[in-house]
């Protein structure tokens, strides 16, 4: 998916707490791709939330700090970790690999 993005002109500013070498190995050459230390790193002006792996500290976060934060609020769910219904009510667009979209918030 960094590639696809990428290519595509995004940014992609990630964390991820056991991948996070591997991946800056792995990416070295991509200069829209960089590795944050800590999670809260990678958040304040994205325009999108991406989860794509399920490590506990992803599972319980505080969204309200987190919509502080983006640029916009969008929840790209790739694991279900997120409650859709609970991310609409903080104004979310939330997006849920199997689960579809609801974006009636946009």
């Amino acid at each position: 998916i960094v590639e696809l993005l990428t290519e595509q002109g995004a940014t992609v500013v990630a964390y991820d707490p056991e991948a996070g070498a591997e991946a800056r190995h792995v990416f070295a050459g991509n200069n829209r791709f960089s590795v944050c230390d800590r999670a809260a790193d990678a958040l304040p002006g994205a325009d999108a939330l991406i989860v794509l792996t399920e490590w506990n500290e992803f599972r319980s976060v505080d969204f309200p700090e987190i919509g502080e934060v983006l640029a916009q609020r969008v929840v790209l769910d790739g694991r279900n970790l997120y409650d859709p219904a609970y991310l609409k009510s903080l104004g979310f667009a939330y997006y849920g690999i199997g689960r579809g979209a609801d974006s009636s918030n946009l």
